[in-house]
């Protein structure tokens, strides 16, 4: 095959590429794509002429990935993936120059008094910027400000260490159990009496010291922690605790904010509380939006929420 001396392969292009690497067939890509499987087809010819090799191989009933097709996919895969980041910093740019500001929230922390107070007094100091919240799952409250995907997140720590904190208000948590539990019917609990009790887990890209944490593994006396079913989102999680597959820790609040038939809240007498926090990367606290955002909360915390919102 001639090599085209003209013309590179568009990212385009190479994300179709890396969509038939994973299905193996036109027909399956095609419409993961949402694109008719000749123009699938196409592309990927196209794709071949501009780097002069074949990326596949096709036959009547089989399609695989030629060696240069092989050899070529992680390199697709890190191209593309750079152009992802050149547009999240862009768009984070963007933001910052046109005073726009994207905050992640998870759970009912949106509805939080810290919350409202931050956002209440941005707003007030800075009438000019728009904010935009967005509620963010289990597997995304980190991976957003990483991604740049939100410039700020109102979390529940610990966080990795690319990241800063400021403090806004700490509380008791309390296991979350089925009512059908032997244990529910107890009015408080000890972390020993929930020795051997599975703890819902977390998707992988979940940070696992976060997790950990909230998971109180390993145990005060050194045991490690039984998991059960992998949970993405609060609603996920109160289900399978309701089914009676796992328990979890949560904050105080969910007992205000979460009520559900089938689960009980009890207070566990010797586990450490969690804390809430504002949160952004290290290397953005200087941007515009997110220092006019971490003054707000300075300030909130000062004032004391009650009265700051």
């Amino acid at each position: 095959m001639g090599v085209s001396a003209s013309k590179e392969p568009s990212i385009h292009q190479l994300r179709l590429f890396l969509t038939l690497s994973e299905e193996l067939h036109f027909g399956r890509a095609a419409a993961r794509l949402f694109i008719t499987q000749p123009a699938l087809s196409q592309q990927i010819r196209e794709l071949e002429k501009r780097l002069g090799v074949r990326v596949v191989e096709r036959t009547s009933r089989t399609l695989t990935l030629t060696e240069a097709g092989q050899v070529l996919l992680p390199e697709a895969r890190a191209a593309v993936a750079a152009v992802d980041r050149l547009r999240r910093v862009a768009d984070a740019q963007l933001r910052q120059v046109s005073g726009r500001l994207v905050v992640g929230t998870m759970g009912a922390e949106a509805s939080m008094a810290h919350t409202r107070a931050v956002l209440s007094l941005l707003q007030d100091r800075h009438p000019e910027t728009t904010v935009r919240l967005v509620n963010l799952a289990f597997g995304d409250h980190l991976a957003a400000l990483a991604q740049q995907e939100a410039d700020v997140v109102f979390v529940r720590p610990p966080v990795t260490d690319d990241i800063e904190l400021h403090h806004l208000a700490t509380e008791p948590r309390v296991a979350c159990l089925s009512a059908g539990h032997p244990l529910a019917i107890l009015p408080r609990l000890t972390l020993a009496q929930l020795s051997g009790v599975p703890v819902v887990d977390m998707p992988e890209q979940v940070p696992r010291l976060w997790w950990d944490f909230w998971a109180v593994d390993p145990r005060p006396d050194g045991s490690p922690v039984r998991y059960g079913p992998v949970v993405t989102d609060m609603e996920s999680l109160l289900h399978t605790v309701a089914a009676g597959e796992a328990m979890c820790f949560l904050p105080k609040a969910a007992r205000e904010y979460f009520p559900r038939a089938g689960i009980r809240y009890i207070d566990v007498v010797d586990l450490t509380p969690s804390t809430s926090a504002l949160a952004w990367l290290r290397r953005r606290r200087s941007e515009s939006t997110i220092r006019a955002i971490r003054h707000a909360a300075q300030e909130a915390t000062t004032r004391g929420y009650s009265e700051a919102i």
